[in-house]
């Protein structure tokens, strides 16, 4: 059965997540025990137990969704017969998707993370930002608002729902223009800092070397770039776009629309929430997206894909 596989990005996280697999699979404990091994530290207590504001920090919520979309993805292999065609992440869920795909090790992979994650916290430190969700009004009209007030478009996630970032004081000006500007409703969103916008600089040049030093090979599959919306061509693209993505918009809409317009309808969520599937609603509503975050989504899952 062919499907396309799609990971969360951060703020999807939730207390909890992974231990109903852990408490069942032995395929997933594990996965898991090697994750909290490579690490060095006890990534799976904090997924399991906390406290939220832990299981929150950049630096935790970046590994801990990472581990979960793979374990998520080894569990459904061992029960459906999957033929990925495709694979793509929100943000942080690019580099589960390159996992997924073979692009470098699952421990590889957690260990770059982790540092990602560090270094964007470090970097809301630094620098304090803000984002906005604004609703409603075109990409047109989103990009020149941004750029009057000084701040990035973070995010393109399907039509009429977008996502600025930078400074406190431009994302407040959006959100007090935006009702002029066209859209229906603007508001910040409870985030740490500036994510993919020119604040996160220092972040981008601390995980550009990191990047270099992973061994990666070509993925076994097509994986989309958030960054350049399309699948990535080489290993050193997959470098220069990993690291671009850190200051850089998320082109999340024309990723899907791409995979649309070559004619896929399945698509696989591997995460907590149901955040990727709200989308694709509003980009294709013949698709079909199956969400899977815990044990009884996946026996649901199961038993609707061997429906199918």
């Amino acid at each position: 059965m062919k499907a396309v596989l799609l990971f969360p990005g951060q703020g999807a996280q939730k207390v909890g997540m992974g231990h109903d697999f852990y408490e069942t699979s032995e395929t997933a404990r594990k996965l898991m025990d090697r994750a909290d091994a490579a690490l060095g530290c006890p990534l799976t207590k904090v997924m399991f137990e906390g406290p939220d504001e832990e299981l929150t920090r950049t630096c935790n919520c970046q590994p801990a969704l990472y581990l979960h979309g793979l374990v998520i993805w080894e569990l459904l292999k061992e029960q459906v017969d999957i033929e990925p065609v495709a694979a793509a992440g929100l943000s942080l869920g690019e580099f589960t998707a390159h996992a997924a795909a073979g692009t470098f090790t699952t421990e590889e992979g957690l260990r770059l993370v982790q540092k990602r994650g560090t270094f964007m916290e470090e970097a809301c430190s630094a620098t304090p930002g803000a984002m906005a969700a604004m609703i409603g009004g075109s990409d047109e009209a989103v990009q020149k608002l941004a750029q009057e007030c000084g701040v990035d478009v973070a995010n393109y996630n399907c039509p009429g729902q977008t996502v600025v970032s930078g400074s406190v004081e431009g994302v407040d000006a959006v959100v007090a223009r935006a009702k002029e500007a066209g859209f229906k409703l603007a508001k910040k969103l409870n985030v740490a800092g500036a994510y993919h916008s020119r604040l996160m600089k220092s972040a981008q040049l601390k995980l550009i070397p990191e990047l270099e030093a992973v061994s990666m090979q070509m993925p076994s599959i097509p994986v989309y770039s958030n960054y350049a919306a399309r699948p990535v061509e080489s290993v050193q693209h997959i470098r220069e776009v990993l690291g671009a993505q850190v200051c850089g918009s998320v082109r999340w809409a024309a990723c899907m629309q791409d995979m649309v317009n070559r004619g896929e309808r399945l698509f696989l969520e591997m995460g907590p929430g149901k955040t990727l599937a709200g989308m694709m609603a509003r980009i294709c509503k013949e698709a079909t997206v199956i969400s899977i975050e815990d044990l009884p989504t996946l026996q649901q899952a199961v038993e609707r894909l061997h429906s199918l």
